[in-house]
């Protein structure tokens, strides 16, 4: 009998852009530029950094294990009830969460072939089965999905915008989807990057599929526009039915004290969201008119980052721009193995990170 779990052997964990920490002591250099984590590089809410001074001599206490205050905030902004809405540490957390709620051995998730791959890695450990779809033209192949639905398929994995490419799938093919899957099976939308898609009127509401399928689950979180990712705080609006479920196994105190208080400012904070949208936008648009220079092909894209086809091998590439303390993710763990996934930055980084590719790419 082994010591561990069989299902572990053939898992592959996700990895994650390279700490700042880890490349200015890997390459001696000070100063560096992290466009590999999809953060925000205006910085955090100032209500949120305010909050948490606030609520710093209280973390002697242990913080509310359900979150009511954020809860209450979370369904009003939303018009929903407290009671559609449970809070997890990250959306990363939340997907757990969902796996453990939802899959036995032999069940299946449905999924792209390239997309964020939290879900599946869970599924996987838990005994079931990741059904991936590979794209149709640089989007999620939802006829691709219906077509593989079985009596096995308990979720539906819809990352919108997509990681790693950041485009969206649209109002009309997202209604394509719901209207053709089964009810029983649990749609789920993952929305990290909501608030940069919503500007392009093509991106779909889903809150109101929500209201007519309770079968559905829509993950947000306050690590991107709220700028808070190190806090790990985001949450799932769902059926009330689900978020019982869902909340059997989140983990009694999941989500810290800080981490709640900054999430309320977060929410008071409409002038930080909308600089960070602008700053997003003007960022893609300074890396889409150089790659157009460069004549490099890239995906049109609603997020804080863009996915970019270099025409070499992305590794190498990667560690040529580290030496020039620009730190960006390959496609590499997608099979995508030239292309590059650049997060947004501020105007000066994201000059700094065009001109070291420009010197780079002539090598």
């Amino acid at each position: 009998m082994g010591l561990f779990r069989k299902e572990l052997a053939g898992l592959r964990p996700y990895i994650p852009g390279k700490p700042i920490e880890e490349v200015q002591k890997e390459y001696g250099i000070s100063e560096v530029i992290k466009l590999a984590s999809n953060e925000n590089q205006l910085g955090p809410s100032p209500k949120a950094v305010e909050a948490i001074r606030r609520e710093l001599e209280n973390i002697n206490i242990y913080p509310d294990p359900g979150c009511m205050e954020l809860r209450n905030k979370l369904a009003e902004k939303h018009g929903l009830e407290m009671e559609n809405i449970v809070v997890g540490n990250g959306g990363e957390q939340l997907l757990q969460i969902i796996a453990q709620t939802f899959i036995n051995a032999g069940d299946e998730v449905i999924t792209s072939d390239t997309t964020f791959t939290i879900l599946g890695i869970w599924v996987e450990y838990l005994g079931g089965k990741n059904v991936t779809v590979p794209l149709n033209g640089y989007k999620q192949d939802f006829k691709g999905y219906i077509e593989n639905i079985n009596e096995n398929t308990k979720l539906i994995y819809v990352c919108n915008p997509n990681n790693p490419l950041g485009n969206i799938m649209t109002k009309d093919e997202v209604n394509y989807l719901v209207e053709n899957v089964p009810d029983n099976v649990v749609l789920i939308f993952d929305e990290a990057y909501y608030d940069f898609a919503r500007v392009n009127p093509e991106y779909p509401e889903t809150i109101d599929i929500l209201k007519r399928r309770p079968n559905t689950i829509i993950l947000r979180t306050f690590s991107k526009i709220a700028g808070i990712a190190g806090l790990r705080i985001g949450y799932a609006l769902t059926s009330k039915d689900i978020a019982i479920e869902m909340s059997k196994v989140k983990g009694t105190f999941n989500v810290n004290r800080l981490a709640q208080a900054a999430a309320l400012g977060a929410l008071e904070d409409e002038e930080h969201i909308s600089k960070t949208v602008e700053l997003n936008y003007r960022s893609l648009l300074i890396m889409e008119k150089s790659f157009d220079e460069l004549g490099l092909e890239y995906v049109k894209s609603n997020s804080n980052f863009i996915f970019v086809n270099i025409r070499k091998d992305s590794e190498s590439v990667s560690k040529e721009l580290l030496k020039r303390g620009i730190v960006v993710k390959t496609g590499t763990i997608w099979g995508w193995n030239s292309w590059l996934r650049v997060s947004t930055g501020t105007v000066e980084q994201t000059e700094k990170f065009i001109s070291a590719l420009k010197e780079v790419l002539k090598q």
